[in-house]
């Protein structure tokens, strides 16, 4: 997978201690934060933005493609907020919110992907889906597949 214009990432490896099996991801929303678990009482940890406080959920899905420069199209939820966003932002368009990559997730219409909104990270903001600086989700992309378990928690 080639990402071009990307840096260094900004994950850092942190001590873990949930029960999860290594290579799993989990959602902290409370903390704004993605751990990728990597085994041995530890993860790399991410910061993202997540969504606000009447667009949050909770569960489990898993991710169910891998996409590089996704093009994107508003889910109806978008819509309703904001009627003048196109039918469809071409992938690469310095005004597609999905920025260089997504992880789309089983069940609905939620993805872990990238940002042309970096200032958003850290923050509830989004419609439900979790955003990561571009050089995140890049590395992300290369260490995770499909069918990898995603945990989401408040």
């Amino acid at each position: 997978m080639q990402l071009k214009g990307v840096g260094k990432t900004r994950g850092n490896q942190v001590p873990y201690t949930g029960k999860e099996e290594a290579g799993t991801i989990v959602i902290e929303q409370a903390r704004q934060s993605l751990y990728l678990v990597e085994g041995n009482g530890k993860a790399t940890r991410y910061s993202v933005a997540v969504g606000s406080a009447q667009n949050q959920w909770t569960g489990e899905s898993r991710v169910s493609a891998v996409h590089l420069q996704p093009g994107w199209s508003p889910p109806d939820v978008v819509r309703r907020a904001n009627p003048n966003v196109p039918d469809m932002i071409p992938g690469g368009a310095p005004n597609n919110p999905m920025g260089i990559g997504a992880l789309t997730l089983t069940g609905g219409d939620y993805a872990i992907h990238g940002t042309n909104r970096p200032d958003s990270i850290g923050r509830a903001v989004s419609f439900g889906c979790f955003r990561m600086y571009n050089e995140d989700i890049a590395d992300l992309m290369r260490r995770v597949r499909v069918g990898t378990r995603v945990v989401v928690n408040g």
